[in-house]
């Protein structure tokens, strides 16, 4: 067998359901290692399996597929607390590890990330700008200077190069990029598929799909530019109103999707697979339907609208919240 890596990441302002796409990979695509990268636990992703509601920071959203070996690549920063209960809540003691060159959020980092910056461009007051901060400033402490994480430390990009079939788990969006985003209204750190290749020790040439997210309107949480915006009951009346993973705050909607931004998301992650989430939210007579043949002519004009526009292929769609209520073309 060939050796398969795939990306996924996000293509609009972070909480796409990539939760939920990355679940479906794991579960069908079996990899032996299910690698994060992306910022920290700043970035919040939900799962749903087989009825409940899993919401995590940490570890790999992917865990609910019990064979794989989890790992928080060198990029991410790790808060220690958060960490440790997630690895307790969720089971996975002695199937998870931390990358020796992680850097690890202190108190410090939370304190300093409530401030007149958190406020201007709402951050979720997770410390990790300030511990971004340190870390290029070179004064971080390292994960593997933490001793409660010690039987966690590993070599990430040796264990995700010695194997054939890798899924990467990018956080937040495109949107968010401290380098694409919409500045200064941005995480800390580029989200782009390079960055979460780069995050977890993948080089370029062993990537061999990278699927991007997006949902079917468009959302956002914090402050910054966000065009198409409608008001809270706007989006209660039409289904749309969401709420933070990590920060429980109301996401802003457009029930748009910004076709500008996703075609430079396209072309900046290579992105060769579309997956669309929350298409039973924008057309109810999609819920649950798992073949692409029997979706409601509407939902199927829109999708096909989305693959003219982008010339990407939407290979993945999402009809529901569960881990298995999805179409999944790949194969055709």
């Amino acid at each position: 067998m060939g050796r398969k890596c795939t990306i996924v990441v996000g293509g609009q302002y972070g909480d796409e359901g990539k939760g939920k796409i990355i679940s479906h990979l794991a579960l069908n695509d079996k990899p032996e290692i299910i690698a994060r990268g992306g910022v920290g636990p700043n970035a919040g992703h939900q799962v749903k399996h087989n009825g409940i509601v899993y919401s995590l920071r940490m570890i790999p959203s992917g865990f609910i597929y019990d064979k794989a070996r989890l790992l928080i690549g060198a990029g991410v920063l790790v808060n220690p607390t958060v960490f440790l209960n997630e690895v307790q809540n969720f089971k996975v003691d002695g199937r998870i590890g931390i990358d020796k060159r992680c850097t690890a959020i202190l108190q410090k980092h939370m304190d300093a990330d409530k401030g007149d910056n958190s406020k201007k461009i709402g951050t979720t007051g997770t410390g990790c700008g300030p511990a971004q901060m340190d870390r290029v400033t070179r004064t971080a402490a390292l994960c593997s200077e933490v001793p409660e994480l010690a039987k966690y430390i590993c070599d990430v990009p040796k264990e995700v190069n010695a194997c054939d079939n890798v899924l990467i788990e990018g956080t937040q969006g495109f949107m968010l990029s401290v380098l694409y985003g919409t500045y200064p209204f941005v995480t800390s750190k580029d989200t782009s598929a390079s960055t979460m290749a780069a995050d977890v020790g993948i080089g370029p040439k062993k990537v061999t799909d990278v699927v991007m997210v997006a949902k079917a309107y468009t959302t956002r949480v914090g402050n910054g530019p966000f065009p198409g915006e409608i008001s809270i009951d706007d989006a209660v009346k039409l289904g749309y109103q969401e709420y933070g993973t990590v920060t429980r705050r109301p996401r802003r909607t457009s029930r748009e999707l910004h076709f500008d931004d996703l075609k430079l998301a396209v072309m900046i992650n290579s992105a060769n697979h579309i997956a669309i989430t929350k298409l039973d939210v924008k057309f109810p007579a999609a819920a649950g339907i798992t073949e692409y043949e029997k979706l409601p002519k509407e939902a199927k004009a829109f999708i096909e609208n989305i693959e003219s526009k982008l010339e990407v292929p939407v290979t993945l769609i999402g009809t529901g919240a569960d881990s298995t209520a999805i179409i999944d073309r790949r194969k055709k």
